[in-house]
């Protein structure tokens, strides 16, 4: 079997059904493919409702596991796992690809035969954009898109995201999987475990593309359209690092993060009192992944 789609989900049902509806107008690849749905431990009746059936696409194999340990990264590497394609194709339970989405990934796995592939991914919000949220900040959300060609990707500056990813299965499995440290975990919003496998790819010389026209659309949910959760998912990703980085040394944390901590502060009040709170998000963001840093040195385990 060439590909299995793999979709990774948690406590989201509503997202989930929509996401799957979307899935019947897809152009099927031209290879033989699966749908592989992993319950990561959701306590919101989804995996009674998968059990029910009807929701499964025509003319494919369609199943359904269970990831009892928390966590996206275990959830992703359990797909790897259970999957029967060569090429395990990642996409959320928040997102809806465009119809022509899985050929479009097909083709580049046919012409390059790579590690991984990652795609588009455009933000499709809610209501109105807050003046705040610059294109920057898009990236924060899900947004990726490095521009409309087809290219190898070799730098660790262009990691891809497994809203919209591919991974050759026994590649990634030989690598070590994704990272079960790194991810959400239930309602803990953090992130990194595919940047870090995308960075262990390229430093293993893998061959990696970017597939433009492989395009999906992630749904913002109204709620991460607040200042509080760029800051929250910032200091929640600094309490990560900053565990990892000190490992089994001391909890004391070296004396140059005070420096950085204060200076991050300075830069973030010196914008907010310059140009305003419209404008100063992204310094903000800065000092509060410091003080996470900072607290997971002192308190996490490693």
């Amino acid at each position: 079997m060439k590909l299995t789609l793999s979709i990774c989900t948690h406590n989201h049902l509503a997202a989930l059904k929509q996401t799957l509806t979307g899935l019947h107008d897809l152009h099927p690849p031209q290879g033989a493919w699966e749908l592989l749905i992993v319950d990561n431990a959701s306590p919101d009746g989804t995996g009674a409702w998968l059990a029910q059936g009807g929701w499964q696409r025509i003319g494919i194999d369609c199943r359904v596991v269970q990831e009892n340990r928390l966590g996206v990264a275990h959830a992703r590497n359990r797909a790897l796992a259970e999957a029967k394609g060569e090429y395990v194709v990642f996409l959320d339970d928040d997102e809806t690809p465009e119809i022509d989405w899985l050929v479009n990934l097909e083709q580049i796995i046919d012409s390059y035969h790579p590690a991984a592939i990652g795609g588009r991914i455009r933000a499709l919000l809610p209501n109105s954009r807050p003046d705040w949220l610059t294109d920057e900040l898009l990236g924060f959300l899900g947004e990726l898109d490095y521009g409309p060609v087809e290219r190898a990707l070799t730098e660790i500056s262009t990691p891809i995201f497994t809203g919209n990813a591919v991974f050759h299965r026994q590649t990634v499995l030989d690598a070590g999987g994704f990272d079960g440290n790194l991810g959400r975990r239930g309602n803990i919003q953090s992130g990194g475990e595919d940047t870090e496998l995308y960075q262990r790819l390229i430093n293993l010389k893998k061959t990696v593309r970017w597939a433009p026209k492989a395009i999906i659309h992630h749904r913002i949910e109204p709620w991460k359209l607040r200042r509080t959760y760029f800051l929250q998912l910032h200091f929640r990703q600094g309490r990560m690092e900053g565990a990892r980085k000190r490992g089994a040394a001391s909890r004391i944390p070296p004396l140059y993060l005070i420096p950085q901590l204060t200076r991050a502060y300075g830069r973030a009040f010196m914008q907010r009192f310059k140009q305003g709170a419209h404008h100063s998000l992204r310094q903000e963001m800065n000092a509060a992944y410091f003080v996470g840093y900072v607290w997971g040195w002192l308190r996490d385990p490693a």
